[in-house]
């Protein structure tokens, strides 16, 4: 008898624990090529797609999702998971691509994914400014950011089981200043926008799910792109890059969350064109991809065949980059899985994801390849306490 409860009591964790898948997402654009170095409209696109990998495995289960659009142009991290990982939110930031790569036409959806569907599938679209980028969604699950780059707004998402309604849009830019992404600090009640043409960080306030922007604009290295803030809470890092014309050094600003005011207590040498970033899971890593030239014309005397990625450990306040290794051309996102034990590598011309173990501070390629229906451009893990 005694046998028979210790099993009943057991097998609801078994279950808990088998229901719970960790996974990642990669978002695939199938209607934009930058494999030239200039981006131009695939003549016979193909639907955008979403590949769910399941790393309860190794090597991970991948699964292919149809008909669920994004963009590259865009941070790679315009794709946000919930912490109990049923829900996806994907920008798709421009609907359609010109002849000028400069000039596509903006989206303003969000567009909300049940992955707890089989298959998974788009069951509500959300409008929100100018070409959401960006996304991030608190651990509580409750409240979403999206931060539209094409009219200086921050949207307020709230999130109430698989409903996901738009709640409040704050300015926090010129219409041109182009805020691209938006980390939330794991306690919920701050946040961190890049204004990738304002040069800056600015910071907002959230309580009672609604954000205030406050009047700090933190001074960060070159054009601000992709940021996120250690699950600790204690430091945002921002990832910036300078004219683009060459292959010169990018920097990682470090900004402290402790202090008042909130300022940049440090800026780290880290590469040539850093593209993303990601903070592994105990926040004693960040891993970033680099595109080192690999994004340039051929004609461009700076060209080269491969990024890089660069491994960076941390020790208190600071940052030292320990491990750099070549990658595929036109390396995207990036991401550690939820245990921390791999790293996934966007490769956009190779329509592939390129995995690597993490072990004792360092990265070693496991030569383990997942092809892409598309070119993947986005790449995110949920945010989870841990």
């Amino acid at each position: 008898m005694k046998r028979i409860h210790l099993l009943l009591l057991i097998l609801p964790l078994i279950v808990c624990s088998a229901a719970r898948a960790d996974i990642l997402i990669s978002g695939n654009e199938g209607k934009f090529d930058l494999s030239s170095g200039v981006g131009r409209p695939i003549d016979k696109p193909i639907p955008d797609t979403l590949t769910v990998l399941d790393f309860a495995v190794f090597p991970p289960r991948a699964r292919h999702v149809e008909g669920v659009p994004n963009s590259v142009l865009g941070p790679p991290s315009n794709i946000a998971l919930s912490p109990d990982e049923k829900l996806a939110l994907v920008a798709n930031s421009v609907r359609r691509y010109t002849n000028d790569p400069k000039q596509p036409e903006a989206d303003n959806i969000v567009q909300v994914v049940d992955l707890s569907l089989d298959p998974p599938a788009i069951i509500e679209r959300v409008r929100v400014g100018k070409q959401p980028s960006g996304l991030s969604i608190d651990r509580s699950g409750k409240l979403a950011l999206v931060a539209n780059r094409g009219d200086g707004t921050v949207s307020v998402l709230a999130i109430d089981g698989r409903q996901v309604s738009l709640v409040q849009t704050l300015v926090v830019s010129a219409a041109d200043g182009e805020p691209s992404d938006v980390a939330i600090r794991p306690d919920g009640r701050l946040a961190l926008v890049t204004i990738r043409n304002g040069y800056a960080v600015r910071v907002l306030s959230i309580e009672g799910g609604k954000a205030t922007l406050l009047p700090r604009k933190l001074p960060v290295y070159g054009q601000p792109y992709h940021v996120q803030i250690t699950p600790d809470g204690a430091l945002g890092l921002v990832a910036g890059s300078g004219n683009l014309d060459g292959r010169d050094m990018d920097a990682l600003s470090v900004i402290d969350l402790r202090t008042d005011p909130i300022r940049t207590i440090d800026h780290v040498a880290i590469g040539a064109g850093p593209e993303s970033f990601d903070i592994s899971p105990d926040g004693a890593l960040v891993a970033a991809v680099l595109m080192n030239g690999s994004g340039f014309t051929p004609d461009n005397p700076h060209r080269t065949e491969a990024g890089r990625l660069a491994l960076l450990t941390r020790t208190g306040d600071k940052f030292a980059k320990v491990q750099e290794l070549p990658i595929g051309r036109i390396p995207e996102g990036v991401a550690f899985s939820p245990d921390g034990k791999y790293l996934v590598v966007q490769q956009h011309p190779a329509r592939e994801l390129a995995i690597y173990e993490v072990a004792k501070q360092r990265l070693k390629d496991t030569g383990q390849r997942i092809k892409t229906p598309g070119m993947p451009s986005s790449l995110r893990r949920a945010d989870v306490a841990r």
